[in-house]
């Protein structure tokens, strides 16, 4: 044996000399007064209850209705009376332009307007007199039929008057911006003084002013995997828990379902919308939540632990035979039983068990494990260094 492999067994052998020494401390502490090479367990207990098969997601709250206010007219805001967080009415202001042109509009508008109107009144009365005269042979033809043109002309200013009056009524009206449902000032862009672009004349679109929604019902929009998503359907209920209100749960139902797929970190997911109550308008645009689905939901069937149950070892198993270890006179004896549903927690007994049998999950120690793999690489190193050292070619 050269120095190498001399070093090298010492190395493995006090390693396994501390590991046993240990291994040793953490059974006659932990063992309860029994013989150390005997397993210790955990009991656990069969129980009847509700087996239910949840898929989770986590998600954004979104108002339903969001409303992006702009101004039909154009100017600079000299009233603004509404904050981020505002709750307001239909029909509370929420900006006023400066109305100084818009008012000479509707002035000069409506001067025109009164004149137009007298001037009508004056050709209808001539009109009338007219015709009587006519019907006397009073007055020949051609002075008839210009009576008849200037009511004619009198009533065509009427028409051209009364529109360009309303019209700059409506520039007028659009200068003043008003909520136009309940809801919740979400976003502010604009301050008082600042000069704004006409959301229907302007070629980009206009200025926003404002963000509205009612929040009074929201939705949360969520992710969920492609693996569950054919087991989710419209209308099913859904539980929301916001991190925000960690011990308040939300309840509401499923109104949406992407027909497209999403991409994300190569996980395909589809977008589900769930529309929640929230009358308390505790949840608010932009929290995260996590939404869960109930697929599957089981009622009065007898329950173990997931641990507790193990797949048959030596033979080959039917897709529904396990085999638990249970508390028999005080010891644990392997038992064969039927199961139905599963998941990560419980499994679902359905023939072998009975409510309130014990059952056993034997506790294995991590270090006699570590034990067992350092006496199998001290075996392998000395069985390899019979021989000589290997030499590189």
């Amino acid at each position: 044996m050269n120095a190498w492999q001399d070093r090298r067994l010492r190395f493995l052998f006090f390693s396994f000399v501390f590991i046993v020494t240990a291994t040793g401390l953490s059974v006659r502490c932990g063992s309860g007064g029994g013989s150390e090479s005997e397993p210790r367990f955990k009991e656990v207990k069969v129980e009847r209850g509700t087996f239910e098969v949840d898929v989770s997601a986590n998600g954004v709250v979104i108002p339903i209705d969001r409303i992006e206010m702009k101004s039909k007219a154009s100017g600079e805001i000299v009233e603004l009376p509404v904050e981020e967080g505002d709750f307001i009415h239909r029909g509370d202001l929420i900006a006023r332009l400066d109305q100084r042109d818009e008012r000479a509009a509707v002035a000069e508008a409506q001067a025109d307007f009164d004149i137009a109107t007298a001037e009508l009144k004056q050709a209808e009365r001539s009109f009338e007199r007219g015709k009587q005269l006519y019907e006397n042979n009073l007055i020949s033809e051609e002075e008839r039929d210009q009576v008849d043109l200037n009511l004619a002309t009198a009533k065509g200013k009427y028409i051209r008057a009364k529109t360009v009056l309303d019209r700059a009524q409506e520039r007028l009206n659009e200068s003043i911006v008003r909520a136009p449902v309940d809801g919740i000032i979400l976003q502010k862009y604009v301050e008082k003084g600042q000069i704004i672009a006409s959301g229907v004349s302007n070629v980009s679109g206009g200025t926003p002013i404002v963000d509205i929604a009612d929040m009074k019902s929201v939705y949360i929009e969520a992710g969920i995997d492609e693996i569950d998503i054919g087991k989710i359907q419209i209308g099913q209920r859904a539980r929301v828990v916001a991190d925000a209100y960690s011990n308040l749960a939300f309840y509401g139902r499923i109104v949406r379902i992407s027909p497209e797929a999403k991409i994300e970190q190569n996980v395909t997911l589809f977008d589900v919308i769930v529309e929640v109550e929230n009358t308390d308008r505790r949840l608010k645009s932009g929290m995260n939540a996590t939404i869960e689905i109930t697929i599957v939901n089981k009622e009065n069937v007898l329950l173990a632990p997931a641990m507790a149950v193990r797949e048959p070892q030596g033979r080959p198993a039917t897709p529904d035979e396990r085999i638990v270890l249970l508390k028999q006179e005080g010891k644990y004896v392997p038992q064969k039983v039927t199961v139905g549903l599963s998941n990560f927690k419980q499994v679902e007994i359905v023939e072998g068990l009975t409510e309130e049998s014990i059952l056993g999950v034997p506790m294995t120690s991590r270090l006699k494990e570590e034990n067992d793999r350092m006496e199998s690489r001290i075996r392998d190193s000395r069985g390899f260094n019979t021989g000589s050292r290997p030499t590189s070619r």
